[in-house]
């Protein structure tokens, strides 16, 4: 008892798969926007101070070059 795939069935596949390739389209498309914007929106906080470089003392002896 084999069924067999008519035209109306091909048809609505293809009808469905190109829906369905449409909507992941957009719907990539929509997250993406959201994203972007959403990363770009951290730019609007006040700009942080920037970081003091670490304490390094100066040597009393300085270092004699090594030959070679």
């Amino acid at each position: 008892m084999g069924t067999t795939l008519t035209p109306e069935f091909w048809e609505r596949f293809a009808v469905l798969l190109v829906a369905a390739m449409a909507v992941t389209f957009v719907l990539a498309a929509l997250f993406d926007t959201l994203v972007v914007r959403l990363t770009n929106r951290g730019g609007h906080r006040p700009p942080t101070p920037p970081a003091q470089a670490a304490y390094r003392p100066t040597p009393r002896h300085p270092r004699m070059p090594v030959r070679g």
